[in-house]
Order: structure tokens, then sequence, then C-alpha cells
């Protein structure tokens, strides 16, 4: 069981999901611009409609309501509030997510407010973008502007949403926005001057709170688990974790948690990363380290490791998502026992979910078996972690409903909810209906 007070809740972005892309107001952010150009998102999928949520909110916060889930994780679009980065705000921009939250509030259902989903407003991409420490200083009042406004109503902040995605993805790899293919030095830049950002704005929320807050931020990386379980599997996997790969060194919870949380870089990092972490002052560290009370964790899959710490390779015919993505729920266990050991911070599973070949059966169901069995294998696992001492205070399913999957388009289906996209119909899948009763009968009252 998990314990009373558990939050169950799903997830959300707004660029993935809103929708109303140059409306009322709305500023261009760097996913407007990268999707509008041909070649970058899969059968030339943009985020112009999403969802249609700029216009179906009534609907959307009536299906969390319909699944009795205690919260809703929701991010909200930089540029649809001020559209320049800094400066005047939209009011209509704002008037939606003051929608937002009066609906939840009115229906008993605890909002989170991430402040940063990724879409960055394109003026601050043309002037550099995360390479530039005035990034960092615009989104801070960003943050104190949105923290002052819901003073009272919204208590739960995440700060950034996977920046390890940003710089690898958008700044190294250059397949989500802005496209962008930088060495390493501008790459560690990159992620630095958004550990700023993050610094920055816990502290002008706080400042600008007369209300309690929560303020945490969302982290994803390379999580190990160990293929065989006993006490020299796990410490491989632990140490395993935090090995900087020098390739893949941006998908790494440690290169950005370090700093975050425990005030400085990892020491395990390769040659040029290091060179990095020497040049930087000792001050940004002043900024950098605030006190969060929350750690979010992003989890889909891991790496399974034998006793020297090796990983493993994965057999043949082994499980996978539609989006190719293995299926293993072991991490949920070890990797937040983990994390939570390195930490030692509350947390909350801020996404886990399963891309699936969803569709409407001739019934007008949506039957997804695949995605009911994945959720009663990670939840399983995550109460393993649990019992075994980690402190995890809710669980956010990733996501609500179907929606647009950056590079990947429309065609892979994350969602509680089925998307008739032709029409913007929302369908309940069975694994709606199984998570509002799991939720219900497997949490002490």
């Amino acid at each position: 069981m998990f314990p009373k007070g558990f939050l169950w809740g799903a997830a959300s972005a707004s660029y993935q999901i809103e929708g109303g892309w140059d409306e009322d107001g709305k500023g261009w952010s760097v996913w407007d611009e990268f999707t509008h150009t041909a070649g970058h998102i899969k059968n030339g999928d943009t985020g112009d409609v999403a969802c249609d949520s700029y216009h179906r909110l009534e609907e959307d916060v009536a299906l969390i309501k319909a699944m009795g889930l205690d919260a809703y994780r929701f991010s909200v679009s930089w540029p649809r509030i001020r559209p320049d980065g800094t400066g005047s705000v939209n009011a209509k921009g704002l008037a939606y997510y003051d929608a937002l939250v009066d609906m939840l509030l009115k229906e008993g259902i605890t909002p989170f407010m991430t402040l940063f989903h990724w879409d960055l407003p394109l003026v601050l991409e043309e002037k550099g973008g995360w390479l530039k420490r005035e990034t960092a200083e615009a989104f801070a009042s960003f943050a104190g502007l949105m923290a002052k406004h819901f003073d009272g109503r919204v208590k739960n902040y995440f700060t950034l949403n996977e920046p390890q995605c940003v710089v690898g993805l958008g700044y190294k790899d250059g397949i989500h926005a802005p496209g962008k293919r930088y060495d390493t030095a501008q790459c560690a830049l990159c992620m630095h001057n958004m550990l700023l950002a993050h610094g920055m704005a816990v502290k002008t929320i706080r400042e600008n709170s007369a209300s309690p807050v929560t303020v945490g931020l969302a982290s994803t990386g390379k999580l190990c688990y160990p293929e065989e379980d006993t006490p020299q599997g796990r410490a491989a996997a632990k140490a395993a974790t935090f090995v900087i790969d020098e390739d893949k060194w941006t998908f790494s919870h440690n290169w950005f948690l370090d700093p975050a949380i425990l005030g400085h870089y990892p020491e395990n990092a390769p040659e040029a990363l290091a060179a990095f972490a020497k040049s930087v002052p000792a001050a940004d560290f002043d900024i950098i380290k605030q006190p969060i009370d929350i750690l979010g964790v992003n989890v889909y899959n891991g790496n399974g490791v034998d006793e020297q710490g090796e990983y493993v390779r994965r057999y043949e015919g082994f499980p996978r998502t539609s989006l190719k993505w293995p299926v293993t729920p072991e991490v949920i266990h070890h990797g937040i026992l983990t994390l939570y050991d390195r930490y030692r911070l509350p947390v909350y599973i801020t996404e886990n979910g399963q891309g699936c070949n969803d569709r409407i059966y001739l019934d007008g169901c949506v039957h997804d078996l695949d995605r009911i069995d994945f959720l009663t294998r990670y939840l399983t696992a995550l109460q393993q972690a649990m019992e075994e001492g980690a402190d995890v205070r809710g669980y956010f399913h990733w996501s609500l409903t179907d929606n647009f999957e950056w590079n990947a388009g429309y065609e892979d289906r994350f969602g509680l909810v089925y998307m008739d996209y032709p029409n913007m119909r929302r369908i309940l899948k069975d694994s709606a209906k199984w998570y509002a009763a799991y939720s219900k009968e497997n949490t002490e009252k």
C-alpha cells in the first residue's frame, strides 16, 4: 500500500497540449520556429493545434476530476505570458493560467506548476539562448512574476523540466529545438546557465511568495539497476549510475543535481567537462545551490549492469514500447533508491509512462492492456523502493492526454486519455479507469 497522503496525478507540458500557438498575443517559442522548419519533425507535424487545450480547459480538468486524481502537473508557456521573454506581460496569456488554476482548485485538485518545459521565447534564443547568462536572469524574473501572481493559489513549483534534454537534444544533437550542434564547452555553458536560472528562480519564487511554497526541479538521466539483485550488484549499479559517459554526458542526473543540491560539479567528469568546472567562479555556486524542498524524477527506463558495473546486453525480443524504449521496471526500484541516497530529498515521480500504438476499437473504447501492464510493474517496483526507505511523496503519470511528442510528432501516444485528433474528442482509455481504481485501492486511508 502507498501511504496516506501520497499524491496521485498526471502531467502535461504547454507546447505539447495547448495549441493556440499564435493567439491572443502569444510570442513565438523555439519550438514554434523549429516545427515550422521542414525536416525537423516526423510527418511535418507541429504543435500549432496539439490537443487544443487552450480552448478546452473545462474538458481537460473534468477528465482529471473523473479519474479522481489528487494533483495535476502542468507547465506554463513563457512566451504566452511574456512574448519577448522580458518586459511587459500579456494579460490574455496570464488569464489562461488563471482559469486553469482556479478550475483545479475548485475541483479539489492540487496544481503543480512547472515554469520551464522547453518552450523558450524565440526572442531570447535569437540573442544567444542558454549560452547567455541574461537568459537565466530573464527566467528568474519570469519565475518571480508567476510566484507573485499565483501566491496562495499555487504552492508547488518545479523550476526546470529535464535540462539534460534541453542541452543534449536541443544544443548538442540538434534533434530538438533550437536545433543547434554546439561543442562540449558551449553545451557545458548552456547547462551552467540553466543551473543559474534554477538557483535564481528558487530565490525569486521564495521572495515573491507570502504563502509557504514547495520548490524543486524535474531531472532525468541515466539510471542503472543490478542484473542480479545482490549487495555487490546493487553497489555496482549505484556506482554506474553516476559514471559520466563522455559521449552522453548531458544525460546525467549528477552533472545537474550535484551543483544544484550539493554545490559543486561531479569530480569524476571527463577531461573537457572537468576543465569547464574548474573555470566556474565559486560565487556561481552560491547562486546555484539554493535550498529546495523536493526532487522531481522523470524515469522511463534504465540500464542493467553486472557486478562489475558493465552494461548487460539486452536479449533479442526484449520488451519495448512503441518508441522502442526498453521496459525495465527494476529502474524505478533501484534508481529511485540511488538518487534518494545521494540527495536525501523527498521525491516525486514527475513523469513515468509508456508510449503505445493505441486505437479506438470497434466497441468505441481504447483497450491499452500493455500500458496497464507497464504501470502495474513500475508501481510495484516503486513500492519496493519506498519499503526500502526512499521518501516518495507522489506519482505523476506521463501523460494526461496523448499529445505532440516532440520530434516524433503525433504517432506515439502516452496519454491516459485518447485524443481523436480529427475532432479533438477525448476518450478515457482502459488505463485511465484502471489508474483511477488502483490509486484508490492501493493508498492507505
